[in-house]
């Protein structure tokens, strides 16, 4: 009785410093300027890509002169190979490729984190097993598995998604194992334990939401990789034909010899948009993890940003 007391009691220590401690994650993120710089830089695009329909100057399949127009006062990125406004096909290029780098992190974000809670849960055979197989994803040469599967699968947005997402879920797996196995280990998880709760109920309840800040970190990263792979892929000559993305826009000026011609407005805009993208992604990501990644807390050089921390106060200061 007087353990499922102690039980009860931690956990009501615990939702409070919960919290105080979500807050100042939150205020931490907020206040990181490379964090708050990419946020509003990706808030911009995905505001332009859901707009594209409403702002952008001619149709997506809407011819407006001739090939390779430089640009102009009303074509301010000139013309593609096929005669079609760079500024239009920019904006809807921009839904796709978000698109698939969202829901390709999304899938990733899926299997790595159940991979690695499972994994730093359970431990024993079960972790040696998973951790196994997530070796054998590492040892394989992302950009040749993709093009393989691609070329098997299909080259349908649909199929994209998957392989990307299915190729890139390791990374996640051993970043949410590591922080599992530290928080499986804490006071109030053995003694809800010790008072009968179910495996379910403590991940569930006690480890996920511990993790998920974590997790959510390294799916703001997995979203530049899937971003910068659909654009390879694209590029190679596998991705949608359909749809109109970054990639495959590049890929088709490259086809069309853009270079030879001189027409650099077919290239470097979408090329451009890409780096910026991934960028403020990872800035946001890494900004994020700082904060939230013990392993980037051990020290008082900060890894990410390349500078001193102030060390915490010590007990008799403070």
């Amino acid at each position: 009785m007087s353990v499922q007391a102690d039980a009860q009691a931690e956990g009501l220590v615990v939702a409070p410093r919960r919290r105080l401690r979500d807050n100042a994650v939150v205020v931490a993120v907020l206040g990181a300027r490379q964090a708050l710089f990419g946020g509003i830089v990706l808030g911009i695009v995905i505001l332009i890509a859901i707009l594209a329909p409403w702002i952008a100057p001619y149709g997506e399949h809407e011819r407006v002169g001739d090939v390779f127009e430089p640009p102009s006062a009303a074509h301010w990125l000139g013309l593609d190979d096929g005669g079609f406004d760079m500024l239009s096909l920019m904006m809807y290029g921009a839904r796709v490729s978000l698109i698939v780098g969202f829901a390709a992190a999304l899938v990733a974000m899926v299997i790595g984190g159940a991979v690695g809670v499972i994994s730093g849960y359970f431990g024993g055979r079960t972790d040696t097993v998973l951790m196994r197989v997530t070796d054998y994803f590492l040892a394989i040469p992302d950009l040749p598995l993709m093009i393989v599967v691609a070329a098997v699968w299909g080259r349908s947005l649909r199929n994209i998604i998957l392989i990307i997402g299915v190729i890139y879920w390791t990374t996640t797996a051993r970043v949410v194992r590591s922080q599992v196995k530290s928080v499986r280990e804490r006071g109030y998880i053995r003694r809800t334990r010790v008072v009968g709760a179910s495996d379910m109920r403590l991940i569930l309840r006690h480890v996920l939401p511990q993790v998920a800040p974590l997790l959510v970190a390294t799916a703001v990263i997995m979203v530049a990789y899937a971003i910068f792979a659909e654009t390879a892929i694209a590029f190679l000559g596998l991705g949608d034909p359909s749809v109109t993305s970054w990639g495959l826009l590049i890929q088709n000026a490259f086809a069309r010899d853009a270079i030879s011609v001189g027409a650099w407005w077919a290239i470097v805009p979408p090329g451009v948009a890409v780096a910026i993208v991934v960028v403020s992604l990872t800035m946001m990501g890494t900004a994020i993890e700082d904060v939230l990644n013990p392993r980037l807390r051990v020290s008082h050089l900060s890894v990410r940003l390349f500078r001193m921390r102030t060390p915490p106060p010590r007990e008799e200061e403070a």
